[in-house]
This record gives C-alpha cells, structure tokens and sequence, in this order.
C-alpha cells in the first residue's frame, strides 16, 4: 500500500505559546504540512472552555450556581439569560477568537518572512460550532433563544478574521464534538444537549452554514470529534459508521466545496469493523482526508497498523492526524508525536 499523503494538525498542541508551536511544528513536518494552527494557547488551552467566562462578562447573562468551576484560570460554570432580559436585548462581548487569531497571524506572518515557515502553508484558524458552546454551557431552557445570538457573535468574530488575513494564506476549521454526543444519544445527569427535533438534519444543516460563511478563496475544514476529556471519549464510537453518515450530509448540504475532513480513529481500534463504513464516505475527491490514527502512547508501531487496517477500505489518498489536539497531553510528548506524524507519511 502507498503511504499516506502530508499530515494535518488538528488544533491544540502542548506548548506554551504560538511562535513555538509554529517554529516547531514547521521545522519537524514542514514538508508534510499545507497548514499551522497556533496551537490554542492561552485561555483556549482547554477548547471552548473559557467561552463562559467570557459570555459572563455581558450584561444580562448570568452564572449558573454560586460555586466556580475552577479549571486553571477558568471558571466553568455555565451561564443563563438573567430574568426579564430577552435574547434578542444581548449584546454579546467579545468571544476571544478574532483576538487570538489576528495575535497570532502577526507571529505566523513574521515567520514566514524569516523562512522559518514554508511560503505555501496556510495559518489554520480553528473555532468550535455554535452549537458545541450552547450545547455545553448554556442552561437548557435558553439554549434556543440563545443560539443565533451566539452563532452572529460568532460569525462576527470570523468576520475579523477574515477582514484582517489574506485569504490565500488563511484556512478555517470547524470542530464538531457536542454533535456526536448529541447523535449517539449521550447525556450528562439526565440533561439532553440538543433543543431540536431532528438530530442528523439539526446538526448537519448548522455545521453546513457554518462552513458557508468561509469565502471560497479560504480553505475551510472540518473536524469531527468524539471528545477528549482527560483523552477519554464521552461515548467510544462503535465503527466509523455515524461519522461517515454525518459527514456525507454536511457536503451535500454545504454549498462551498469542503476543502479537508478531519475523522477520529481511537486507539485500540485497528479492525475491520471500525473502518468498513469509510467504504461509504461521499466527499469529493477534491476534499482531502485525514484520519486520527497516530496516538502517543504507541508511536509509528500502532499508527502503521491502523494506517493498513484503514487502507482496506479507503481506496482513496488519505494523510495522518491525532484523533484530537494534544494540548493537554503530558509534557515533552509534542516533538514525538510529530516525528511520528512524519515517520508514517510522505511528504506533499
């Protein structure tokens, strides 16, 4: 079997800031890279868990619970609309990610001036759905009046993005996680994430629109996540049989071509079950595809065999990932992790 093509990074790595993450990753996988993330450094150490405190600093939203839900800087709890205030009254304060990216495009813009980054990768700005925030950190009886509050706070923050990067040097990646608890019925003491009736349509129709708010001449991508909380996942997947159903519906109800699809391949799962439903994947052929083999725990061995459990059932070029971000991986495992990423695939 050929070896798979390039290497895709899929968002959070564990370093302590973006000139870092990028001079590294860009000096170990250069060659097999079209794209580099910043890592998610900072307050987005933990994915979307800063949103709340964020959120809570606008008038008319509230804290859940008197208790704070310490996690390093951050206070977890979720938030409410306060009484007698309407929705449609909120004037979102800033989300943090335009902040974050125009920070961090400085840094990728100088390095790529100073050669150390080379002049055909793009910077990768990721941002979670908005249905992933409302989902888990807006109380459930507001999560319906204030979804399209956030997601227009959030198509704001792209906005600036886009306004301030030329769009032949940015790619955007959307990450998916809450839809798959939501589509394999996963609940936490009881609670329901989705407001909706019809889980496949709900899900697959607002990742769609999120992915056509990003200008043609911007690459954007999708990741697609059965989380990583302390690197377990809130349900294992069977097979690969709702991602690739999940997946087939975003490009179809997408109206902008999908640039890359990023799926997850657990650990222990090098068997055929897992990987037969990938026979049934629908992108384009222009679409690329990475798959979430290379774990830390069993290096370049583990990853060559999910590599040809998978090229059995994958008839098309395929590169390699992480299943998720290794932001909160132990220390002094990134520099690994990306020889891995390089032992296991070809140069673009």
């Amino acid at each position: 079997m050929n070896q798979p093509q390039g290497a895709h990074l899929v968002g959070s790595i564990n370093f302590d800031d973006a000139e870092t993450t990028m001079r590294t990753a860009a000096e170990h996988l250069g060659a097999h890279l079209k794209r580099i993330p910043d890592g998610e450094v900072g307050e987005r150490f933990h994915w979307i868990a800063f949103q709340p405190d964020r959120l809570g600093r606008t008038p008319g939203i509230e804290r859940v619970g008197d208790t704070p839900i310490p996690l390093r800087m951050l206070d977890m709890r979720p938030v409410r609309i306060a009484e007698g205030v309407s929705a449609d009254e909120l004037e979102l304060a800033p989300l943090g990610y335009a902040e974050a990216a125009l920070e961090s495009w400085e840094v990728f813009a100088r390095l790529k001036r100073e050669g150390a980054i080379p002049g055909r990768i793009r910077f990768q700005v990721s941002l979670p759905t908005p249905l992933g925030v409302v989902g888990s950190f807006v109380r459930a009886e507001d999560r319906a009046a204030f979804e399209p509050v956030y997601e227009a706070a959030l198509a704001a923050e792209l906005d600036r993005i886009l306004d301030a990067i030329p769009h032949d040097e940015l790619a955007i990646q959307w990450d998916a996680a809450l839809e798959f608890a939501i589509l394999e019925g996963s609940s936490y003491a009881g609670n329901r994430y989705e407001w909706f009736d019809d889980v496949w349509a709900g899900t697959s129709e607002r990742l769609a629109r999120q992915i056509d708010r990003v200008p043609i001449e911007v690459e954007a991508g999708v990741h697609l996540c059965y989380g990583d909380v302390a690197e377990k996942h809130f349900v294992e997947p069977a097979d690969t049989a709702n991602l690739v159903r999940f997946a087939n519906l975003v490009v179809e109800a997408a109206a902008r071509p999908l640039t890359w699809l990023h799926l997850p391949v657990p650990i222990e799962r090098d068997d055929a079950e897992y990987f037969a439903a990938l026979e049934g994947l629908a992108i384009p052929q222009q679409t690329e595809l990475y798959l979430g083999l290379v774990h830390r725990e069993d290096g370049v061995e583990g990853a060559s065999r999910r590599i040809a459990a998978a090229q059995k059932h994958v008839s098309r070029p395929f590169g390699v990932a992480t299943e998720c971000g290794f932001g909160r991986a132990p220390e002094g495992t990134t520099v690994p992790l990306f020889e891995t990423h390089r032992a296991v695939s070809a140069a673009l």
